[in-house]
């Protein structure tokens, strides 16, 4: 199976091109440029790229592996938006994978661990994994020192940023690849289910609001 992977909840713009097989995940191509202000820009070039250096064609793909944070409105909007656009114009699937998950996918196993992205506003993305890799909490959103877990060791970018506050020792990889969506996405890719909504992990309120009542300027 031959599997799209994207994703835009971190400051990672990243593309790949990817076989999914019952042996695993081989990645053909891959295309990944740390700028939070160029997911619109950079996102289909990276696809492009990533399908040009793995010798395929848009048409070649049987999946879409979309990271859907959680992550800020903007870069999630950008890699959905694609996925479906894609999704729908060669008749593919499209499949959600939590980011927290795509980087979790690829943490060595044997002890539990945290999964910690950068989420602004002195704040973090996280959620909690056993030893096998399953997640057991979250996501969620809290200052990092709200966290509150005893668990040794965290992935993710915010695990660096936040070391001290977590009280955890950072490991890899810190943002979601095209191997590790392709392999959260697995299960559902392999089964060949029927793809969840590409519905996007904000977690936060929408800073926007609806305006009030307009104030009356006539006096009686």
């Amino acid at each position: 199976m031959l599997v799209l992977a994207l994703d835009t909840s971190t400051p990672a713009v990243t593309a790949g091109i990817a076989t999914l097989s019952g042996d695993g995940v081989t990645v053909l191509g891959a295309r990944v440029t740390l700028d939070a202000r160029a997911h619109g820009e950079l996102l289909t070039p990276h696809v492009l790229d990533a399908a040009r250096e793995a010798g395929v064609t848009m048409g070649d793909l049987d999946a879409i592996a979309c990271g859907v944070g959680p992550g800020p409105f903007t870069g999630l909007r950008a890699g959905m938006a694609t996925a479906a656009a894609l999704a729908d114009a060669l008749g593919i699937p499209a499949h959600p994978v939590c980011s927290l998950d795509a980087i979790a996918a690829e943490v060595p196993r044997g002890e539990p661990f945290l999964v910690v992205t950068d989420a602004r506003r002195r704040e973090v993305y996280w959620a909690s994994y056993d030893a096998g890799g399953a997640r057991v909490d979250g996501p969620h959103v809290r200052p990092p020192a709200e966290v509150g877990s005893a668990i040794p060791r965290a992935a993710g970018d915010g695990a660096r940023l936040y070391a001290e506050a977590l009280g955890a020792r950072a490991i890899d990889p810190r943002y979601p690849t095209p191997a590790g969506l392709v392999a959260a996405a697995a299960p559902n890719l392999l089964a060949e289910a029927e793809p969840a909504p590409l519905t996007p992990l904000y977690l936060r309120r929408p800073d926007a609001a609806e305006p009030g009542a307009p104030k009356k300027v006539t006096a009686r």
